[in-house]
């Protein structure tokens, strides 16, 4: 479980700099068009990694569950990566540490500098995605349920 949280602090230090560095400004749309698909993936894997933990049920089935759990797996990937890419751009927290190689070309302060706002873009599309996925999500469930006529839930009669 501790790997899940090292790791990508040490992958971000390792290349989530230079992920920022040299993808961001040759990305259509420059450090913003980068920061708006990285934040458009978060729901996306967020997703990826939830809807098959849903699905499992230990009571029902052991060899199943492991299942949907394996099935989680290349979510769980996918968020660690979007992690290392969002970790790669944190300035450090206070200013007595952002020496002159943080203003490198390429590296965490520069970045803040050339795209000020580049978590904000980052955050919004998160949230605009989000909200989108949600909505499309609660749509398919009330059409499903238009589907079996409203009466999915009820048992029937000969059932009592």
């Amino acid at each position: 479980m501790a790997a899940l949280l090292v790791l990508p602090a040490i992958a971000a230090q390792a290349w989530g700099k230079k992920v920022w560095g040299g993808l961001a400004p040759a990305w259509p749309g420059g450090g913003y068009g980068f920061a708006a698909t990285v934040g458009a993936m978060v729901p996306f894997a967020l997703a990826a990694l939830i809807a098959p933990l849903t699905r499992m049920d230990w009571r029902r089935s052991k060899a199943r569950t492991l299942g949907w759990a394996a099935a989680a797996l290349p979510g769980l990937v996918w968020g660690e990566a979007i992690s290392v890419v969002i970790a790669g751009v944190m300035r450090p927290k206070h200013r007595r540490d952002w020496d002159s190689a943080c203003y490198a070309e390429g590296d965490t302060c520069w970045v803040h500098v050339r795209y000020p706002f580049v978590w904000a873009v980052g955050l919004v599309t998160t949230l605009v995605v989000s909200a989108l996925l949600i909505v499309l999500i609660v749509k398919y469930v009330a059409r499903d349920d238009e589907t079996d006529g409203g009466t999915a839930d009820v048992p029937s009669p000969a059932a009592t």
